[in-house]
């Protein structure tokens, strides 16, 4: 029991702190363009490109999202109806794609799935 509940405290705590990454200006965003970097927010919407491109709207719903999360690949298997409305965190590359805001993400590692499960 003791160790259920170490590992929830654990994860709770890593959970708040990836959340506490997510409070990005726009300055700070263009500060970070082209490195790697962790950014956690809430799921507003998302579309299914294609089997390999799939994006979340984060921040906010399309057309006045925060930023684009971009899952390239069919490497990130995800329950993509559950994500709607739950935190994530994911990390990425940092770009601008049309102007827009953008992180890329291909391997499921740079998800945090302790977050998206909830």
């Amino acid at each position: 029991m003791k160790t259920l509940l170490l590992s929830a405290f654990i994860s709770l705590f890593f959970a708040g702190a990836a959340l506490a990454q997510s409070t990005f200006s726009e300055a700070e965003f263009n500060r970070k363009l082209g490195k790697t970097g962790t950014l956690c927010d809430t799921v507003y919407s998302l579309r299914v490109v294609s089997d390999t491109l799939t994006l979340l709207n984060m921040g906010g719903a399309y057309p006045n999202q925060k930023y684009t999360v971009a899952i390239k690949g069919n490497k990130v298997t995800l329950d993509y109806t559950k994500l709607k409305g739950k935190p994530l965190c994911v990390t990425g590359v940092f770009l601008m794609y049309k102007n827009r805001p953008e992180i890329q993400v291909s391997e499921p590692e740079q998800i945090n799935k302790t977050l998206s499960s909830n």
